[in-house]
């Protein structure tokens, strides 16, 4: 285990984004830098012992000043300029809007950087998800350039096509990735994450049929990123403690992308104002529907033994324990400089990777919505349940709802001019919804854990389905009283 200046750096992910190179998701016997894996009675107690320490003061200091730097950083919106959002949030809008030029320039260096990366490490060509993976990168790189320039086809060139991809979404996503990426580490780096994983333990069996254990991987993978959280998922898969049917409920059912994420899918629809409503009723859904589909077919089918032994729960001492975790986190955060340039770093590399992408599958996914019924005859069967959730225009939503197959963003993309209700709905769904071909799915393929193509997109329509009737119930109670619109 390594000590935690090196062990918060995985919190925000390295390999972490919504469009991650496969290949490093499932590398058996590479380590995993997270702290702990199983938060148990063992893990509780598997720091080293020669590992640097700082005071117990201190610790303490950290563990609380620190852990609410992060939460005010990221969920308390502040008021400037006439616009209410979150502070690094205001950071990233500074630099879209008022420093235009030099945001496109940043911009170009990151997708330079993410194009030239796969054939640098030679990772292009480790398997088929990644060679696919790396031409849309090179061709939205070239996209990129053709809109600059203004030499893109006219088609491209039309407001709702490539203008609204690199403005509206490629240049905030390069910008708040990695802001957020530092922000985060205030946030999970010194002890909160551990601390709340333990506290989660004694629901987890019960609710969402997966061991205490999972609370971290569950934790990690919405606060931080889901392909940490498939790593740490496919590590203990691989060494039994988890049986197929629990890797898969992590897997498919709390694997979901990154807060920072969450923030790009609320600023396209308009949400941002409604951040900490729209953030946690996006987190309780998805581990409502989790809970859900743990119980039903294809997953309630999957094989459940394991060679987990039990484990000491700290029964009548669970906030003891909890606090203990913590502090033993915090007191190993020695070097706050390299943990906070080791996350920023990370966001750079991940916001590297997806820019280019998005723009190249964002633009496939906006011209197949735009000029083939393809989305449509998908959207017929999520019609239904648009309807009788009394969405304005559900045949719209539906249609737009699920185009998120093909890319988590899209929902967020087809539907940003839509009604408040529909726009929400949207945002929870881009996020719950977990799976989607032109990432996670790959990333699941390259671990060890049981799920097949086919079982993915069953697993994708439940959980949208769920999605819409419980985001729609929720919208509709929020708009009544008026936490909403």
């Amino acid at each position: 285990m390594k000590s935690n200046s090196q062990s918060s750096q995985s919190a925000l992910p390295n390999e972490t984004d919504a469009h991650a190179d496969t290949s490093k998701v499932a590398v058996e016997g590479a380590p995993l830098k997270s702290a702990p894996i199983l938060p148990s009675t063992e893990t509780l107690n598997t720091f080293e012992d020669d590992a640097p320490l700082l005071s117990k003061t201190r610790g303490i200091v950290q563990l609380i000043v620190f852990s609410a730097i992060g939460l005010v950083m990221f969920f308390v919106p502040f008021t400037i300029g006439g616009k209410s959002t979150i502070l690094f949030d205001h950071g990233a809008t500074y630099l879209v809007s008022q420093q235009h030029t030099l945001a496109v320039m940043l911009l170009f260096l990151l997708m330079l950087y993410g194009v030239a990366k796969p054939f640098i490490d030679k990772s292009w060509r480790a398997s088929m998800t990644n060679t696919v993976l790396t031409v849309f990168k090179v061709l939205g790189l070239v996209l990129a350039v053709l809109y600059v320039t203004g030499t893109a086809p006219a088609f491209m060139m039309e407001a709702d096509m490539l203008p609204f991809l690199f403005e509206k979404l490629a240049l905030p996503v390069g910008m708040i990735v990695p802001i957020g990426a530092l922000i985060l580490a205030f946030l999970v780096g010194f002890g909160l994450l551990e601390m709340f994983g333990v506290l989660m333990q004694p629901i987890m069996k019960p609710i969402w049929k997966t061991p205490g254990a999972s609370a971290i991987d569950a934790v990690a993978s919405f606060v931080g990123s889901y392909s940490i959280g498939l790593l740490i998922t496919n590590r203990v898969y691989l060494q039994k403690q988890y049986s197929a049917r629990e890797a898969i409920i992590i897997a498919t059912g709390f694997s979901t992308v990154s807060a920072a994420f969450m923030v790009i899918v609320a600023k396209t629809l308009g949400l941002m104002e409604f951040w900490n409503l729209f953030f946690w009723s996006t987190l309780v859904i998805t581990f409502i529907v989790t809970a859900i589909t743990a119980r039903i077919p294809p997953i309630s089918r999957a094989d459940d033994t394991s060679n987990r032994p039990e484990m000491d729960n700290h029964k009548g001492k669970r906030l003891a324990a909890a606090w203990d975790l913590g502090l033993a986190t915090s007191r190993r955060a020695t070097d706050l400089p390299q943990i906070l340039w080791s996350n920023f770093r990370d966001g750079v590399v991940m916001a590297a990777a997806i820019v280019p992408s998005i723009i190249a599958v964002g633009l496939t996914g906006l011209i197949l919505a735009k000029y083939t019924p393809v989305f449509d005859i998908i959207g017929l069967a999520l019609y239904p349940f648009t309807a009788v959730t009394g969405m304005p225009e559900p045949l719209e939503a539906a249609k737009g709802m699920s185009a998120g197959l093909a890319e988590m963003f899209l929902p967020a993309l087809l539907l940003a001019d839509a009604d408040i209700l529909v726009r929400y709905v949207a945002g929870v769904i881009s996020i719950s919804s977990v799976l989607f071909f032109s990432a996670m799915i790959p990333c699941v393929l390259a671990t060890e854990i049981p799920l097949s193509v086919g079982k993915m997109v069953v697993i994708w329509f439940q959980r949208v389905v769920l999605s819409i009737v419980l985001a729609g119930a929720f919208g509709q109670l929020a708009l009544a009283l008026h936490w909403l619109g």
